[in-house]
Order: structure tokens, then sequence, then C-alpha cells
């Protein structure tokens, strides 16, 4: 009686064991796969990260383009520019009260995004 207990157990261990390995085994498959989707979405047409994208080459802002580009709500600071810069060029003196991540207003880099309200017409 004893032995056919220890059958049992040894039996139900194994059956464990398999599902384990099995359950394991689909877990990497399902990260390789996942990875493989990532590599493959981040290669195709648009894919590459920085900036915006004109015919697969990234647009950089610099001089008169620069001063003609709309101000809106939502504003990706540029090269070269500077709170005052575009507190004058979008006539909003708020700028700083209105985004209180830019903690300081001599810290500012080209893609920190900010809120600004426009009063002048562009």
């Amino acid at each position: 009686m004893a032995s056919s207990r220890r059958q049992q157990h040894k039996g139900s261990w194994s059956w464990t064991s398999r599902v384990a390995a099995a359950a394991d085994a689909a877990s990497w498959c399902l990260a390789l796969s996942l990875v493989a989707l990532l590599l493959v979405c981040s290669l195709g047409p648009g894919g590459a990260a920085g900036g915006e994208q004109r015919g697969g080459v990234a647009a950089v802002v610099r001089g008169a383009a620069l001063s003609a580009r709309a101000c809106e709500e939502i504003y990706v600071v540029a090269e070269g520019e500077t709170l005052h810069s575009i507190s004058d060029k979008c006539g909003d003196p708020y700028i700083l009260e209105q985004n209180p991540h830019v903690h300081d207003p001599d810290d500012v880099f080209p893609g920190l995004v900010i809120k600004i309200t426009p009063s002048k017409p562009r």
C-alpha cells in the first residue's frame, strides 16, 4: 500500500514538472516573439527615433525657419531658443508659471515640451 502511494506521488510529481517545463518553454517563446516584434517595428518605415520625420530624414529647424514656427498650445523647444525668446515670439509672459516641470528658466534644452498660451497670431 505504501508503494502504491509513492507511485501516485511520483506520477503527480512528474506531471507537475512537465507542466512547469512546458510553461517555462512557452514563456521563453513568448518573450523571444515579443523581442522580435519590437525589432521589426522599430526597423520599419518611420521607426527611427528622434525628431520629426520628413521623407525618412529628421527635420532640424534653425535660422529663419525657427522664428517662422507657429506658436501652439503645446510647444517643443528648438535649438537656440530660450524661454525669453519663446515668450517674446508667442506673447506669453507666464510660461514659467504654466510649466511647473521647468524649475530653472536657464535650463531649457531642445526637445523640452512646454505649455504656452499664445496671444500673438502667427
